[in-house]
């Protein structure tokens, strides 16, 4: 087939995939087994506009304008409560499972925010982005305040660096995977959401270990060996 001009405009300019949405619920699916029973209670920590389809309880700090989110709020009808991920006003262990997808990474005690989740849960999932996706994106400056490691049940936060929270200093790679036209870094990024997000599924409990600029290191549920 001849490749004239036109032709190669319109495979350039052609839009990108209906796939390649929002919809966070669409690709952690690949990557991980939620396992929910029907009947089960089901808690979404940090609604906002992406809720899990599996949610029986939605809870946001935000009704309205959020400073991390852009996207208006969405409850499906379900029930919603406003609180805080740091004081969760649920009973212990009321919660078969605990959904909380990009949330952590700009709370401000993820210890506490992290006592609370597994308090109020017996597993869940948690998801926030990676260090090397906020540097791509060049977008994490006023809005998160840790990237996150997760290392078999452990997940570890790192307070970012004024030099990080820059990340490239560059619109160029966030312009290109989300132009509505098509363009081959959309494909990487979107087939590699593994790589670009932390996807740390848990039962009963998990170590939290946090590390500031200022030296200092705390942790929960964790057992270190003296050097």
């Amino acid at each position: 087939m001849r490749l004239t001009w036109n032709r190669i405009r319109g495979l350039i300019r052609r839009g990108r995939p209906a796939k390649w949405g929002n919809d966070r619920f669409s690709y952690q699916q690949r990557y991980v087994e939620f396992e929910i029973e029907p009947g089960q209670r089901v808690l979404d920590i940090g609604s906002g506009g992406y809720p899990l389809p599996y949610a029986t309880l939605l809870t946001d700090r935000f009704v309205d304008n959020a400073p991390n989110r852009r996207e208006q709020l969405v409850t499906m009808n379900k029930p919603f409560v406003v609180s805080d991920v740091h004081e969760l006003p649920f009973s212990d262990k009321r919660f078969d499972f605990v959904y909380c997808s990009h949330v952590l990474e700009s709370v401000k005690d993820p210890l506490t925010a992290c006592r609370e989740i597994m308090r109020v849960g017996k597993r869940g999932y948690i998801e926030t982005p990676t260090l090397g996706k906020d540097t791509l994106f060049a977008w994490a400056r006023g809005v998160q305040t840790w990237h996150v490691v997760a290392i078999g049940h452990h997940l570890c936060f790192f307070e970012y660096s004024d030099r990080q929270l820059d990340g490239i200093r560059s619109s160029l790679w966030r312009d290109r995977v989300f132009s509505k036209w098509h363009d081959p870094l959309q494909q990487i990024f979107y087939d590699n959401q593994d790589i670009f997000n932390v996807m740390f599924p848990w039962k009963d409990e998990f170590s939290v270990f946090v590390f500031r600029l200022d030296g200092t290191i705390n942790a929960l549920n964790a057992q270190v060996e003296p050097a």
